[in-house]
């Protein structure tokens, strides 16, 4: 490592030491909701065990669904490992929530790519889109990074929209990620007009970032995986729904059947990973917060545009770096591959992704495939050539991870 490197780490680190203690008191306070969701729910060692084949009524499972229906103050909620992804998570919702001719509406403009596709909006066409089934999509997009909140208003005082997506999380777009206050701001002013169309919240990256969750603001239905946040790097699959009984009842007939919906799913041996993805959550987010400030500061100084800054209040885990030329993006992602405790030796390079319009480049030398939650970056081939950073199961490794990424990139 560069000794100049190591000298201008040892000076940011002074720099930001302030915002590194505003994240220990968030942590303090989702552990305490963590913990005491696991005591008053009266988690016990049996709920550790697991079930195979139908697993009718678990109770392991049927205990941890409780727990994140305490901590995110729903009616219900549904955590499954037969739930692979945010993505599958989300088209669970929508294709449950949507009949055909529903209208939904996005009110942070354009979603994620891979939900671009299962919405079919994309230019990547599925005959089994939200679109090939006779639903609606429109959007409002944001407006200098806030909601247009009059023009929502004025398209949901018609009561044909069944359900306002909210995304949390910036995706690969450059608008800034949408904090727990803007979204309460926005869910106000839609119940001034509309009371009865369905508010849903892709919670990915977002979980325990802040503390308090979208359901507690008013949103009817939130949703996230377990590769991220919520899993901790501990669970090896999975994702969550959160939100009104009736809702959660007709995503779980959209993963199962109808008729028999939350009664069955085998736990297949997650219920330990996910009791304990969930009790490390608080302090592995906030490692991975503690990451990106640490980034977003150093690539700041070396002259790169970042965002967030490093000062300012953090909705997720993502830390983008405009690094301006392609080669340089490849570089900074496979010095991220270097600086990873798994497949270190790799050397990750822009390719084809289903669901993705773009080449993108990956890097995740990770314990659990694709788990974003450990120190990952990646990003489209395209201008302006950002790279997309996030996780660090702890600050310490994570801090490695970037110095060796910063290294690789001035060679």
């Amino acid at each position: 490592m560069k000794q100049e490197i190591l000298e201008l780490s040892k000076q940011v680190e002074q720099e930001i030491k302030p915002m590194l203690e505003k994240i220990d008191s968030i942590c303090q306070k989702n552990s305490q909701k963590v913990l005491e969701a696991f005591q008053e729910c009266r988690l016990q060692e049996a709920h550790l065990n697991s079930s195979t084949g139908y697993g009718i009524d678990e109770s392991g499972r049927n205990k941890i669904e409780e727990i994140y229906s305490y901590i995110f103050k729903a009616e219900d909620s549904l955590v499954r490992a037969q739930m692979i992804s945010g993505t599958q998570a989300l088209a669970i919702t929508l294709s449950a929530l949507l009949r055909p001719g529903d209208t939904m509406l996005s009110i942070t403009g354009e979603p994620y790519d891979t939900l671009q596709t299962v919405i079919g909006i994309g230019k990547e066409e599925s005959k089994s889109s939200l679109k090939s089934f006779g639903i609606h999509y429109e959007q409002i997009d944001l407006v200098e990074n806030e909601f247009a909140l009059s023009s929502i208003q004025e398209r949901l005082k018609k009561k044909d929209v069944k359900l306002v997506e909210i995304q949390r999380s910036r995706g690969y777009s450059t608008r800034k990620s949408l904090t727990i206050e803007k979204i309460e701001e926005a869910i106000q002013a839609i119940r001034e007009v509309n009371q009865e169309v369905i508010i849903m919240v892709d919670n990915c990256y977002g979980e325990f970032v802040q503390d308090r969750e979208p359901i507690e603001v008013g949103a009817d239905i939130a949703v996230g995986s377990l590769m991220k946040n919520l899993g901790a790097g501990i669970a090896t699959s999975g994702a969550y729904i959160v939100g009104k009984k009736e809702l959660i009842e007709l995503c779980a007939e959209r993963l199962t059947s109808p008729g028999i919906g939350k009664e069955i799913g085998p736990s297949l041996n997650q219920n330990s990973f996910f009791i304990k993805g969930l009790f490390f959550a608080p302090s592995v987010v906030a490692s991975s917060l503690k990451t990106a400030i640490f980034a977003s500061r150093m690539l700041e100084v070396l002259g790169y545009e970042v965002e967030p800054k490093f000062d300012e209040t953090r909705a997720d885990i993502v830390q983008t770096i405009h690094l301006g030329a392609e080669d340089r993006l490849v570089k900074f992602c496979q010095g991220i591959q270097m600086g990873s405790p798994i497949d270190s030796d790799v050397i990750p390079f822009p390719g084809d992704m289903g669901g993705y319009e773009d080449k993108v480049i990956m890097a995740a030398g990770t314990f659990t495939q694709g788990s974003t939650i450990e120190l990952s970056c990646d990003g489209p081939i395209r201008p302006p050539y950002i790279a997309y950073m996030q996780g660090g199961l702890t600050y310490e490794y994570g801090k490695l991870g970037i110095l060796k990424a910063i290294e690789h990139m001035q060679k």
